[in-house]
C-alpha cells in the first residue's frame, strides 16, 4: 500500500499515470470537494465514487477556494493536511489540489469516465454538466443522503463549547 503523500500530484503527474491505466483499459473516476474536517459523509460519498471505476482521482479544494465557497472563517484544515487525510483513503488513487471555483477545466484536462458528484447534487445541478456532456463523460451522483456536513458538525461543537 502506498503512503498517503505519494498519491498527491500535479495535474501534469496526473495526466501521464492516467495515460497508463487508460492503456490498461482502466475506467477513471473524478471526485471532488473541500473535505474541510473529513466526515462519514466524505467517506461514504468517496467509496461510493470508487464503485463507479478503477482509478479514483479526488480534486481537493484549495485553501482559497474554500474561502470563496464558504466564507472567510474556512478551511479548518490548510489544503495540504486536506490533501493528506482524502489521500490516507484506501479508495482514493490520486489527489490533486485546484483552486478553481469548479473542475471544468480539470474535465479537460484528465478526461475521466465518471465525473461522481455528492447526493447535494442532481444530475441537472451539476455545476460540470454541460462540460461532461460535450466530452462524453458520464456523470453520477453517488454516496448517502446529505444529511452530514462540516458546517454542522462545527454548529454542533460550538454549541457544546456554549452549554
Amino acid at each position: 500500500m502506498r503512503e498517503a503523500h505519494t498519491k498527491i500530484v500535479s495535474v501534469e503527474k496526473l495526466r501521464t499515470l492516467l495515460e497508463e491505466h487508460r492503456r490498461n483499459g482502466k475506467r477513471i473516476v473524478l471526485s471532488n470537494g473541500c473535505f474541510d474536517t473529513l466526515h462519514v459523509g466524505h467517506i461514504r460519498y468517496l467509496e461510493s465514487a470508487r464503485q463507479e471505476g478503477d482509478v479514483l482521482v479526488t480534486a481537493v479544494n484549495a485553501d482559497s477556494s474554500v474561502r470563496a465557497l464558504k466564507g472567510f472563517q474556512r478551511p479548518i484544515l490548510d489544503e495540504q493536511a486536506r490533501a493528506q487525510l482524502v489521500a490516507a483513503l484506501r479508495c482514493v488513487d490520486y489527489v490533486i489540489i485546484f483552486a478553481e471555483p469548479d473542475v471544468n477545466w480539470l474535465l479537460e484536462e484528465l478526461r475521466p469516465h465518471v465525473h461522481a458528484k455528492g447526493t447535494d447534487y442532481t444530475v441537472e445541478s451539476v455545476p460540470e454538466r454541460a462540460t461532461a456532456a460535450r466530452l462524453g463523460i458520464r456523470v453520477a451522483i453517488v454516496g448517502d443522503a446529505k444529511n452530514h456536513s462540516t458546517r454542522a458538525l462545527l454548529e454542533n461543537i460550538r454549541k457544546d463549547q456554549n452549554a
